[in-house]
């Protein structure tokens, strides 16, 4: 299984947002063997959200050889054009390293925020998706949407990545959501405190089913884990503080329950939950440390990450 990071978006213990913070967690990443680092995305939360692809392009140069992801990117509201354009800026700038990550989102809130009605997610999503596949490979979409403008010129300049920037959508698992991956994307992105190692490993097995069906090949099709909430730490009260005050009050959900789903606790809980999910087919897992990056980074290389089965 190889490792990812998420940028620091959020202020969870007092730091504060900044670029600096964003170069120390890249950095600390980039020499502890990570693969790749990723951003997602909200226009409004219930605390200050750094805007992701704009957190992303900023730590291009300090990111080494890793893969740049959105994980994910709104597509439906952000609207395929402008975010074409975002997304081949970052191909270009990185010498073709991106992979685009994108989904409807659960928060209403960004559609309000956007004056959309949230009811429309779905459909708003599925032609943005189109539209936008075909601009992240240097092409006009064949069909013009009903919700967004096209442009009559091809977008310029174009992705550098050979065959146009990859395109993954998110899905929480659901038949329907697999459906969509198989038959619109280059990869899936399942969100990890929406999911267990069992889940994601029937998901991944009804998804290759699918892509049988729609003629296309299961096997090679990559699959990863997002949003995994991280805090390495050997003292129990310590989890539990992040747990109770941290985390549960954020996403709203029960500390308990939260517990079982992600890599907050030692090292070797951390190390058999991944094995779990590399064991169930995941290929790569983006760890969110909530806070404190480098230290939990340099943890994470030193303690965790060798003991990956």
């Amino acid at each position: 299984m190889e490792l990812g990071l998420h940028l620091p978006l959020m202020d969870f213990r007092g730091e504060g947002l900044s670029f600096r913070r964003l170069t120390n967690a890249v950095e600390a990443a980039r020499e502890g063997g990570f693969a790749a680092i990723s951003a997602n995305d909200h226009f409004v939360f219930s605390t200050p959200w750094l805007d992701g692809p704009s957190a992303l392009a900023s730590v291009v140069e300090r990111s080494g050889d890793m893969e740049l992801g959105t994980t994910i990117a709104l597509a439906g509201l952000r609207g395929p054009v402008p975010l074409a354009k975002t997304l081949c800026a970052i191909d270009v700038i990185s010498s073709g390293r991106l992979v685009a990550g994108v989904g409807p989102g659960s928060s209403q809130r960004d559609y309000d925020a956007m004056g959309v009605p949230f009811e429309e997610r779905w459909t708003r999503f599925d032609e943005a998706v189109v539209a936008l596949r075909a601009l992240l490979r240097g092409e006009r979409p064949t069909h013009m949407p009903r919700y967004f403008a096209m442009p009559e010129e091809q977008l310029a300049p174009a992705p550098i990545r050979k065959g146009g920037i990859p395109l993954w959508i998110g899905s929480w698992g659901s038949d329907a959501g697999l459906r969509r991956v198989a038959k619109l994307a280059d990869g899936w992105l399942a969100s990890a405190y929406n999911t267990t190692p069992d889940r994601f490993g029937a998901a991944r097995q009804a998804l290759g089913a699918e892509l049988e069906r729609q003629g296309r090949e299961a096997a090679d099709f990559p699959s990863a884990l997002a949003t995994m909430w991280t805090w390495v730490t050997k003292d129990r009260e310590d989890s539990k503080r992040v747990l109770e005050e941290t985390l549960a009050p954020l996403l709203r959900r029960d500390p308990d329950e939260l517990a079982q789903h992600l890599c907050i606790g030692s090292a070797e809980h951390c190390a058999q939950l991944l094995s779990r999910y590399a064991a169930a087919g995941c290929q790569r897992v983006y760890l969110w440390p909530l806070g404190d990056e480098r230290a939990q980074v340099d943890l994470i290389a030193a303690e965790v990450a060798p003991r990956l089965r």
